[in-house]
């Protein structure tokens, strides 16, 4: 694998049984374990920080899911026929210093019988192994520049310890139990060793994205997945997590509510601007852009345009202003369309002229003075928004192989009035448990 420096980068491990080792309808379990990745140099990329593994489970027949499992051991099982994938990622911080890093995974057939075992070993088992490795970590740490006398016998006392550790229920169970790999004949072979290496660059990726990717997600769908009432606690808790879990991918997220015909109410941060959790959001250098919501765009009252002035108010005085847009309709089909989205770009623009409006489009307008349906009212798309958007979003599917075509939409922008183009954005479905 090759690296930069705070980049992530993934590869799968297909996993397949030849044969059966249990009883159970399954082919079998298995063993999972990593090492850290490790230089030459000594320098580490620690496994559960920078190394992480997930199992690909599918969804609705689609391999889609990405769950999380322990480290640095895991079990897990395999169906006979089906072909199993694990995730693995290395994420590699800014300060890692570059180099070779290697490692292994070691992937291990378990026994029948100690699969009840394995799942009797308690947390206080784990947690008295743990405490005795940190003693014995510390005793050796304390023996630097210790005479000699006093080091040989801390080493006999990390022996002691140790030997002690050997004996306790949590490795004792994974050695009596053992592991076993099984072969076409049945017969005992060596555990599958997956060796790992991964090249760090000399260089580091920037934190804000130089190419912003936007998701959007449904708010309606949240509520309905986890039962949320809208605007408790727990439904901002749940937009919180998303978007945190989105940014750590580089993704700058956004949430929607569909209103009449295809208005689109969109927001990145469910609070209000003159919440502390607003300028969190909004300022955090991981985010390369922002959606402000248009309030009236469910409701043309006079109090949702005062909600709009007072977010305009707020925000457009700070510096992360230039990171945000409005997005207000989706895919309009007619002149009539257009018209309600010059309306509400106007009313934005009147509070603040700088503002950015970013609109979705496959097709021009059907009933404009253009034969409809034809490319060459698509492309004429800007003039019938212009100056009420500055992003023209379209979709990669309405150009086919027809690379040649960027050309004739580019043309017709003005970048002198930042005017920009950019492929459609994509909304995704909620995953993350609560």
């Amino acid at each position: 694998m090759l690296v930069a420096r705070n980049e992530r980068e993934s590869v799968q491990i297909a996993l397949r049984p030849k044969v059966s080792w249990t009883g159970n309808g399954n082919a079998g379990n298995l063993q999972v374990h990593c090492s850290d990745l490790c230089s030459s140099s000594g320098q580490r990329l620690e496994v559960g920080r920078s190394l992480t593994l997930r199992r690909v489970v599918p969804i609705l027949g689609v391999p889609d899911a990405l769950v999380p499992v322990s480290l640095p051991s895991a079990r897990i099982s395999l169906l006979p026929g089906e072909t199993s994938a694990l995730w693995v990622s290395v994420d590699v911080p800014s300060a890692q210093q570059p180099g070779v890093y290697e490692g292994e995974i070691f992937i291990t057939a378990v026994k029948a019988d100690a699969d009840s075992t394995v799942e009797e070993v308690s947390d206080i088992d784990k947690h008295e192994v743990r405490r005795g490795l940190e003693e014995s970590l510390y005793v050796a740490e304390s023996l630097h520049e210790k005479p000699q006398e006093e080091m040989l016998e801390g080493l006999r006392a990390i022996t002691t310890g140790l030997r002690r550790l050997l004996q306790a229920p949590l490795l004792s169970a994974s050695s009596e139990n053992g592991s076993m790999d099984m072969d076409g004949d049945g017969q005992e072979a060596s555990t599958i060793r997956v060796k790992l290496s991964v090249t760090v660059w000399d260089f580091v990726l920037p934190v804000t994205p130089s190419l912003p990717a936007v998701f959007g997600i449904s708010e309606t769908v949240i509520e309905d997945r986890f039962g949320l009432e809208h605007g408790s606690e727990d439904w901002y808790g749940s937009l919180d997590m998303h978007y945190q879990w989105l940014l750590q991918y580089r993704i700058s997220p956004y949430f929607c509510r569909w209103g009449d015909n295809m208005r689109v109410l969109t927001y990145t941060c469910p609070w209000p601007a003159d919440h502390p959790k607003s300028e969190e959001y909004y300022s955090d250098p991981r985010l390369a852009v922002y959606a402000i919501p248009y309030a009236p765009v469910l409701s043309s009252t006079d109090a949702a345009k005062d909600v709009l002035r007072k977010e305009l108010e707020i925000l457009k005085r700070k510096p992360h202003w230039k990171k945000s847009y409005f997005y207000l309709w989706d895919e309009p089909l007619n002149l009539e369309q257009y018209d309600i989205i010059r309306r509400m770009s106007g009313e934005i623009r009147a509070i603040a002229p700088d503002a950015r409006v970013l609109t979705t489009y496959y097709c021009g307008p059907s009933d404009a003075p253009i034969a409809p349906g034809t490319f060459e009212a698509f492309v004429k798309v800007p003039s019938f928004l212009r100056p009420h958007t500055q992003i023209y979003c379209t979709s990669e599917w309405v150009l086919g192989n027809r690379e040649d075509l960027v050309k004739d939409i580019t043309a017709e922008l003005h970048p002198e009035n930042r005017e920009i183009p950019n492929l459609n954005m994509w909304s995704i479905m909620p995953w993350i448990q609560k």
